[in-house]
């Protein structure tokens, strides 16, 4: 072979075992991946919370080998330490039944949304984003922003999906037990579209792995790196992701 290609034999031997091969590139983008779960978590997330996310999004991937993976990387969860808080349950406010029960597929659009907020740092403080997923599609359909957490901002996500979408018909909204989705505006609204609203359990991040994993790519692709003067240009930045790139 290295004479019909014109090379020597240490040369072409040197080519061969340079090269990566089907299992290795797969560990390779999994590394990659998992890195990426990791440090969206801050480092705190550990291998079965990564596992289940890498699920959602269709990975086949066994909990040792991701366990493996990152024990031989270096991804060693630390202990939490203080982080912003998203969503607060409210007691007095009444909670839906988990009608996903982590079943993340869907068979046509808009059957399933899922919602969540997160938040991204800028030089003048904290921007929160409310994002409403379609888990047929993996899109975007409704996306809010403020520097205020409140029930106004899972409300317009809400709004926008719907004069996005148009009128759902036997929809499934899922989000966590936080006192913005329990409101009685929300859940009114919900209710006067005819959507049928599902909740997480108390404190369990893989009952909303879908929008977990989606957070996870929207920080590793797009604000991790960044450095916002100011929310407006943070806005822009995660609206071209969400709804150009």
């Amino acid at each position: 072979m290295a004479t019909i290609l014109g090379v020597s034999r240490g040369g072409f031997y040197k080519f061969v075992k340079g090269r990566r091969n089907a299992h290795q590139e797969r560990e390779f983008y999994l590394v990659k991946r998992i890195t990426i779960l990791f440090e969206e978590s801050r480092q705190t997330y550990g291998s079965p919370w990564i596992h289940a996310v890498l699920k959602t999004e269709g990975e086949k991937v066994s909990l040792k080998r991701v366990a493996r993976l990152m024990r031989e990387h270096g991804l060693i969860a630390r202990k939490k330490q203080r982080f912003k808080i998203t969503t607060k349950a409210d007691k007095r406010l009444p909670v839906a039944e988990n009608l996903l029960q982590r079943d993340f597929t869907a068979q046509r659009p808009n059957e399933k949304w899922a919602s969540d907020i997160t938040y991204v740092w800028t030089a003048v403080g904290w921007l929160y984003v409310a994002v409403i997923l379609d888990l047929f599609s993996r899109q975007v359909v409704g996306l809010s922003m403020s520097q205020r957490q409140t029930k106004d901002l899972v409300i317009k996500a809400l709004k926008q999906a719907i004069l996005h979408k148009g009128q759902p018909q036997a929809l499934v909204h899922h989000s966590d037990r936080g006192s913005q989705y329990a409101s009685h505006d929300f859940q009114d609204l919900l209710k006067a579209y005819g959507i049928k609203p599902s909740m997480s359990g108390t404190g369990n991040c893989y009952d909303n792995a879908a929008i977990e994993s989606f957070f996870a790519t929207l920080k590793g692709e797009c604000t991790f790196f960044e450095y916002y003067k100011d929310r407006d240009q943070a806005k822009n930045s995660i609206f071209d992701y969400c709804f150009i790139f």
